[in-house]
């Protein structure tokens, strides 16, 4: 085997261990295009050729990637409302007196601000979190569950 065909086979097996460590799929995707590359070699192509089909497969099979549900980006969830994030959202507190739609509550043993939430009505006494914005509880009526 001469050098050529190693360098592509090579960096193609370097890609795939690679890929294995960082859990992409785009290390993969390059891989391929050394693969192409390396194909490209065995046909006999010239060096010059061989890169441009091995960057154009790597090319097309990253871009094919992207546009697949594999790739793209996941779509982001505020963190403020995030139950994996705040483990105190879905959580009720009790609010006796609201004050412009704002009060003070004991939650998990200190006075916590809260805020009621956009078009949420001021009568009920239980309250469920549904929100964090800095130090302050946004919170929402808690439904009731409904009697037999």
């Amino acid at each position: 085997m001469e050098i050529g065909a190693l360098w592509w086979w090579g960096a193609a097996g370097a890609l795939l261990v690679l890929e294995l460590l960082s859990g992409t799929f785009y290390l993969l995707m390059i891989a391929l295009g050394c693969v192409a590359g390396g194909l490209a070699h065995w046909a006999g192509v010239a060096p010059h050729w061989q890169f441009a089909c091995g960057a154009v497969v790597a090319l097309v099979a990253v871009i094919l990637l992207r546009r697949s549900r594999f790739g793209g980006r996941r779509a982001r969830i505020d963190a403020a409302s995030d139950r994996d994030v705040n483990l105190d959202i879905g959580a009720t507190v009790t609010v006796t007196e609201w004050h412009d739609r704002r009060a003070r509550t004991n939650y998990r043993g200190a006075q916590w601000d809260v805020e009621l939430a956009p078009g949420e009505p001021e009568d009920a006494r239980l309250y469920e979190i549904t929100a964090l914005q800095g130090s302050r509880l946004i919170v929402a009526a808690r439904k009731q569950p409904e009697q037999v």
